[in-house]
């Protein structure tokens, strides 16, 4: 299913429509302030195993994941006032923050040191189907790394146009977003483990605001 939801004011028709495949196990690609992305309701693991599959990617290496806002984010991690601070100036934003991961983080989700990468991207529609759904919907590139990892190559295409993601996929997703062109650059990755800054990858996002 490809659906054309208008960026600037989601249809709520349409957003409940993606809720509802989302709290039924579907796994969706969508639009960010990034890339497009490939997510699912985190708290159903088959969905989470479905998307482990289909990008051929170890368990060992756990995914980050998309909160609807600050609120949301002090629900799945631990958020000390230093990181608050920082969080508050650069979100909603192209950055993803390691932080400490709560116990209402499925295990799967976590690193061995208990940390989760949260997103609060800078878009409209990933927003409002998290805030509808209530729960972090899972985030990765929607990217054709099976097939890059066959041809011994490390580097994975990153799509970046919504019609050849439903093309490419095909029925390994249930509903792909149509949400209008999105900048196709990484999100800076950032960890505010212990209050101390460090800059994990350079990205979108100024990340001299946290030196």
């Amino acid at each position: 299913m490809l659906l054309k939801v208008n960026p600037d004011n989601p249809q709520p028709r349409l957003i409940s429509k993606v809720v509802s495949l989302l709290r039924e196990g579907g796994v969706i690609a969508y639009p960010t302030d990034t890339f497009y992305g490939i997510g699912c309701d985190i708290m159903n693991k088959k969905a989470i195993e479905r998307v482990y599959q289909l990008k051929n990617r170890d368990k060992n290496e756990p995914f980050s994941f998309i909160c609807s806002d600050l609120k949301h984010i002090s629900e799945y991690a631990k958020v000390s006032n230093f990181a608050y601070r920082n969080m508050k100036r650069v979100l909603p934003g192209p950055f993803t923050l390691i932080l400490p991961g709560s116990k209402m983080v499925p295990k799967i989700m976590l690193t061995k040191r208990k940390t989760a990468g949260i997103r609060v991207p800078d878009n409209n529609i990933v927003l409002a189907i998290a805030r509808e759904l209530g729960h972090p919907i899972l985030s990765t590139s929607a990217s054709d790394d099976k097939g890059s990892k066959k041809a011994g190559n490390d580097k994975s295409n990153v799509f970046s146009d919504p019609s050849l993601i439903y093309d490419h996929f095909g029925d390994l997703l249930d509903a792909v977003i149509d949400g209008g062109p999105v900048p196709n650059v990484a999100s800076s990755v950032v960890s505010l483990i212990d209050d101390i800054p460090e800059i994990i990858r350079c990205g979108a996002g100024d990340v001299s605001v946290f030196e």
